[in-house]
């Protein structure tokens, strides 16, 4: 199989999810809702969230959502997902390339693993920043190396700081401190530290304060110095030292770094630990994968500030180091295939766990028939890699075949996504609101109960109005429209009573309320 076609095939697996999914509460609509007020507003360096001051990120990934916005004269999921999944493949690509150079050996086993690792394949996916980031990181770290090597073209002297002023442009701080890091300490380590102005002189100095300066000043320009500060100290040191979002502790990233390798976890942080203990990692660049891996885990483990996302760019390292290591060991190995057959008898039980739950409001997926067909290729994939695990006694198919397989269950699944969408997003609840606001000749929409529900305006084109309990109980809200989740009904006996004989739209999780 070329390398080539698993590019496609990737895509393709991805591409019904999406066309179809739709925007998720938390992050992605309150991203359209502040892209939206910029460009209402004629802001390009700062941006607001219903009014408060946005500095949360940088500008960058903005810019090409509202890009995407004046060019298509509107927000697409297709478009919106590109930003990530573009960037993604550039990481496939770079990685290839690579470490191909190097050791051409099982390409298309790491190809596969980096695609269907999984908080690298969500993030493929979903409008966030990381993905943006984490290709930039991962080009600084390549045009480095290539330095290093001695293999760098003329132009790579400045090509490394944009990468990395780029990457801080993405997504914040991180995007500086992990190629910085990571550069100086495997120099250190190589015992060439004083080769440091090669890479960290005045040409990439030049690129980072003169990229900065534009930014500030912009910002200076736009707000004035209280969002520059906020900017610069708030979401710098508030968030590094006591954070006062995500706060987590220490040892988080040692527990999410389970579920976010998975399904490759055990496989790839056990091959990478068993180098280190028998000193297998012997290569430069085995040597400067690991130390970017460990200098990014540790770092972020100092940081208060805490998410499973923000791994992402030790992501690519973690699965590529455990392919190099792969053929020094004895592919006969007992514990390598455990490794392997833990999440392939976890893909075998999928199928008989969906049979066997009830439908719920949390288990909206439950009756699905395309999510079952989904869970039977999960479940026979898990089944042949066990068979090849223990009756064939190979390594490089099993990888194969889970890999496959899991981007079959994604491509198959996908396709039931817009019968999902009611309970993944509110595009079908607003759609139905608007609906009964034009029939009931209604001008407002009243929330109660639903998070971040203000981001709503993305669909409504005007701002929601936030009610309280006292309002809805003592009928203050008479002929107007309530939006509220079933779960608040249901803990609260006062609403319950206020809506009672009250029309009704359940669409998913939420109920319109004519009241």
């Amino acid at each position: 199989m070329k390398n080539k076609y698993l590019y496609l095939i990737w895509f393709i697996a991805l591409l019904p999810v999406m066309i179809f999914r739709d925007y998720t509460p938390a992050n992605e609509l309150r991203y359209l809702s502040i892209v939206d007020e910029a460009l209402r507003n004629g802001d390009i360096f700062t941006f607001t969230n219903q009014g408060e001051i946005y500095a949360d990120k940088p500008p960058l990934f903005f810019w090409l959502m509202m890009a995407g916005k004046i060019i298509l004269g509107g927000h697409h999921m297709w478009f919106l997902s590109l930003l990530s999944v573009i960037p993604a493949m550039v990481i496939f690509m770079t990685m290839e390339k690579w470490v191909r150079e190097e050791n051409p050996e099982n390409q298309i086993e790491a190809l596969l693993m980096l695609m269907t690792t999984g908080l690298f394949t969500g993030l493929a996916v979903f409008v966030r920043m990381d993905m943006l980031m984490c290709m930039f990181i991962t080009l600084a770290l390549h045009t480095f190396y290539k330095i290093y090597k001695g293999n760098a073209r003329k132009s790579d002297s400045f090509l490394f700081p944009t990468y990395v002023f780029l990457a801080l442009f993405s997504k914040g701080p991180i995007g500086i401190l992990v190629p910085l890091l990571s550069t100086l300490l495997f120099l250190l380590y190589q015992r060439k530290i004083h080769t440091w102005k090669q890479y960290w002189g005045w040409k990439s100095l030049l690129v980072l304060l003169l990229g900065c300066g534009i930014w500030f000043a912009g910002v200076y320009i736009e707000s004035g110095s209280e969002y520059l500060d906020n900017l610069l100290v708030h979401q710098t040191v508030g968030r590094g030292i006591n954070a006062f979002h995500h706060k987590r502790p220490f040892y988080y990233y040692a527990t999410s770094v389970w579920y976010s390798l998975a399904p490759w976890m055990f496989f790839s942080v056990g091959l990478i630990v068993w180098g280190m203990v028998r000193k297998k990692i012997q290569t430069e660049l085995e040597r400067f994968f690991l130390i970017i891996i460990l200098t990014t885990f540790v770092m972020l483990s100092v940081i208060s500030s805490k998410l499973a996302v923000y791994l992402l760019p030790a992501f690519p390292f973690f699965i590529y180091l455990s392919v190099l290591l792969l053929k020094k060991t004895d592919k006969t190995n007992i514990w390598l295939r455990i490794s392997l057959a833990v999440p392939a008898a976890v893909f075998a039980l999928v199928l008989p766990a969906l049979i066997y739950l009830p439908r719920t409001d949390e288990t909206f997926f439950v009756g699905v028939p395309l999510v079952y067909i989904a869970a039977g290729i999960a479940t026979l994939s898990g089944l042949a890699v066990l068979y090849l695990l223990f009756f064939k006694k190979q390594i490089y198919w099993p990888i194969r075949v889970m890999a496959l397989g899991i981007l079959l269950t994604v491509f198959v699944a996908g396709w039931s996504i817009p019968q999902l969408n009611p309970y993944l997003g509110w595009s079908k609840l607003c759609e139905k609101a608007y609906a009964v606001a034009a029939e009931k000749k209604v001008s407002d929409y009243y929330v109660y109960g639903i998070s971040r529900a203000e981001n709503m305006d993305v669909f409504f084109k005007k701002e929601i109005i936030l009610a309280d309990k006292e309002e809805i109980v003592n009928n203050k809200l008479a002929g107007q429209l309530l939006l509220i989740s079933k779960k608040t009904i249901k803990k609260n006996s006062d609403i319950q009573s206020a809506i009672l004989g009250k029309e009704r739209y359940e669409v998913g999780k939420y109920v319109v309320v004519a009241l």
